[in-house]
Order: structure tokens, then sequence, then C-alpha cells
């Protein structure tokens, strides 16, 4: 199970707790957003899932980046109506099949499954 801690700080800024590791969110942008990090998990676990690829197929990707997007809609309820994805292999060429292989491996992301899937959210008030 995955789990982390998130405990009010002040204002509109949080700390978040995953076993040892710490860092901070903050609406207000001292920090991560909400969002952000959102985006960033995403972004991350792509690049996971790139690194993955390109040990199991001998490719040396190195030093690659990985963008992520996202527009907001302008009314309720408030949600990212599109993301996307950028992937920058810094200068290694791929052929149009390993590029299609690897496109496809990235889409085991559990994080690009769970925000394609639309999954249900429980919140108990205790």
């Amino acid at each position: 199970m995955y789990q982390v801690e998130v405990i009010h700080v002040k204002d509109l800024a949080f700390e978040v707790k995953s076993g040892e590791e710490s860092f901070v969110i903050d609406a207000k942008g001292k920090g991560l957003t909400p969002l952000d990090a959102l985006l960033s998990g995403l972004g991350s676990c792509v690049g996971v899932y790139i690194r993955k690829y390109a040990e199991s197929s001998n490719l040396g990707l190195e030093k690659f980046k990985v963008s992520v997007e996202a527009e907001l809609t302008k009314e309720s309820p408030f949600m990212f109506k599109i993301i996307s994805v950028s992937v920058d292999l810094n200068g290694v060429g791929l052929d149009e099949r390993r590029k299609n292989a690897l496109s496809e491996f990235i889409k085991n992301c559990p994080v690009h499954n769970t925000l394609k899937g639309n999954p249900q959210i429980q919140v108990k008030i205790l």
C-alpha cells in the first residue's frame, strides 16, 4: 500500500511525509502547488518507465527530460481538461518502431493509468 501524510503547517502550506522523506506543498506558490505535485508525479512515473524500457532494451537513454503541461477548466468542477506529456531524449535518435514501443511501454505507468482510469476517491472525516 502507498501512503502519505499531509500535515497543515500554516496558511495554505502543508508538509507531506512519505516514510522518512518529506517536502512542502504550498498553494500560495512557496513550494510545489498541489497541481504541480500531481503533474510532477506523472512526469516522474513516465521517467521511471523510460528508464525501465532503456535498461531492458540496452538503450543509452541518459539525461532525458519529461515535460508535463496541463490546462485547468475555467468552470466548476475544476480539473485538468488536458494533460500533455513531452519526452526529450537528449539527442538519442530512435527509429519509429522503437518510439512506438517506448510509447506503449510508458502507458504502463501507474500514475498515467490512475489518471486515465478516473479512480473512486473516498473521503472520511475523523
